[in-house]
């Protein structure tokens, strides 16, 4: 079994079939290496599309091994070579290691602290530079997971305390192809793909270390498996088109349970199991940099800003949350305990990225604010709605430029099903104490301090009301979960 850090009230299974990112597209994680933000946050920009792939990846100046160690890129730079070596074949590599310390210090299951870690390989290939074809990407991707699963050890909250918490192991990531046309105003890829990279995803709420600012409740909890996203991936195809300037839109046909039903450790059972789910996304970003133009926020129309709204379909079998194949209620003892069926399953999202706030063009200073919204029905899902809300403040100190700090909250609503299934084991079992669940609501603060171009340390609270939207506490069965109090530093180096 392959347990997986997206929060529980109860324990997701993985079985053969997937790999996972928010998705380290390849492209994802090379970009987050260039800019030392975490990885798992956030996928390529709407405008990327104007950017060629190799574009994107790590370059490194020929210098000796050591040389300049505190202000190159990376931190093994040109690795003596190596990288130059590769770049001429149109090969690029990024290595990304992320490593934290959580600690709860009240509330939860239980109080306590624990390590996590995760180092992240990402080789892709240049078609065009490599033997002269025009367009074309080939990715490929690994996980290697170490530490131990926070969340589930000492939490059981529905928002998982850190964006990177899964069991343990290596595991293939991603294994795709990506061949852009009309002169790269459109793109299809084709593959094992993490769909978190691209689909939902908040540039601001990147900063955050708290799973559900990378990856929100509704699919998190509704999609079989929690859905084709770190640290699983599913097989499908992608298209992704620039209608105009400012609009994107992304379509995509994916195997519907990356699990695959089967126990999966290594990311490569590569599942078609599960239905097909079908997603589909429009992006509107408005006062983006012209091309050749540094990127330091304010373009000469305004402030810039990302919209989307966007849906997901299903069309497998999902089980009911409250009644049984008879029309019985679950919790009834005499009940069969098999969920009656519904055919399909869908989502609803928006998602608003806006920079609100920059004194002066020409510095870095900015401050930018995020929402994202989700509804799914109540019937066949334990979530019914997410939301996320949250600011961000670029250089919040003089002559810290590349340091943030950001306040945002997460909640998720569990749905009117579950909170009847509560309400029908309360009247089955009387005298036992059985709370209703209803909602969970994290506030998450968090500051990221950049010390050399390639090493980011990055401090973080987090506060939660009424975790697992109010379940019993395994540890003391008379009394619920009570609130709880995370503190956490994680340190990202990129190699």
């Amino acid at each position: 079994m392959f347990k997986f850090g997206r929060g529980p009230c109860e324990t997701r299974t993985v079985r053969r079939g997937s790999l996972h990112n928010r998705s380290v597209i390849a492209t994802v994680c090379l970009a987050a290496l260039a800019s030392s933000a975490p990885a798992f946050a956030e996928g390529p920009t709407p405008d990327a599309l104007d950017t060629p792939q190799s574009d994107l990846r790590i370059t490194a100046e020929p210098t000796g091994q050591w040389t300049g160690v505190w202000t190159r890129e990376t931190l093994l730079g040109d690795m003596g070579g190596l990288r130059s070596a590769l770049g001429g074949l149109g090969i690029t590599v990024g290595i990304n290691e992320t490593n934290e310390i959580l600690g709860n210090l009240t509330g939860g299951t239980s109080k306590g602290y624990t390590y996590d870690g995760l180092t992240t390989m990402v080789v892709q290939l240049d078609t065009k530079q490599a033997f002269g074809w025009e367009g074309g990407t080939f990715n490929v991707s690994g996980l290697q997971i170490h530490g131990r699963n926070f969340s589930e050890a000492y939490l059981s909250s529905l928002n998982t305390a850190s964006g990177i918490e899964a069991d343990a192991g290596t595991r293939l990531w991603e294994l795709w192809y990506q061949q852009s046309f009309f002169e790269k105003k459109a793109d299809i890829k084709i593959g094992q793909q993490s769909i978190d990279q691209e689909f939902m995803t908040s540039i601001y709420s990147a900063t955050f270390i708290n799973t559900m600012f990378g990856w929100p409740g509704v699919p998190s909890y509704d999609m079989p498996s929690g859905g084709p996203a770190y640290p699983l991936s599913g097989l499908g195809v992608r298209l992704r088109t620039q209608l105009t300037p400012a609009l994107t839109a992304l379509f995509g046909v994916f195997a519907g349970d990356p699990s695959g039903n089967r126990e999966d450790t290594h990311g490569t059972n590569f599942s078609l199991s599960g239905g097909t789910m079908f997603i589909g996304e429009l992006q509107y970003s408005i006062n983006q940099p012209a091309e050749g133009e540094m990127d330091m926020g304010t373009s000469s129309a305004g402030l810039p800003g990302t919209y989307k709204i966007g849906a997901w379909y299903n069309n497998g079998s999902f089980a009911d949350q409250r009644y049984d194949t008879n029309g019985v209620p679950l919790a009834d003892p005499a009940s069969n305990g098999i969920g009656a069926p519904h055919h399909g399953n869908y989502s609803f999202y928006a998602v608003a990225d806006q920079m609100v706030w920059q004194p002066d063009p020409g510095e870095a200073r900015a401050l930018g604010v995020f929402a994202r919204v989700m509804y799914a029905p109540t019937d066949q899902n334990l979530v019914r709605a997410s939301a996320n809300l949250g600011v961000t403040l670029k250089a919040p100190f003089k002559g810290r430029d590349n340091d943030t700090a950001g306040l945002a909250l997460a909640y998720i609503k569990v749905s009117d099903q579950v909170h009847g299934f509560d309400q029908d084991f309360a009247s089955f079992n009387p005298g036992t104490f059985a709370p209703l669940r209803s909602s969970e609501t994290v506030l998450e603060a968090t500051y990221q301090y950049q010390l050399t171009p390639w090493w980011v340390l990055q401090a973080d609270a987090q506060y939660t009301w009424n975790p697992g939207g109010g379940i019993v506490n395994p540890n003391d069965p008379t009394q619920k979960i009570k609130n709880e109090f995370v503190l956490g530093l994680r340190t990202t180096i990129n190699f």
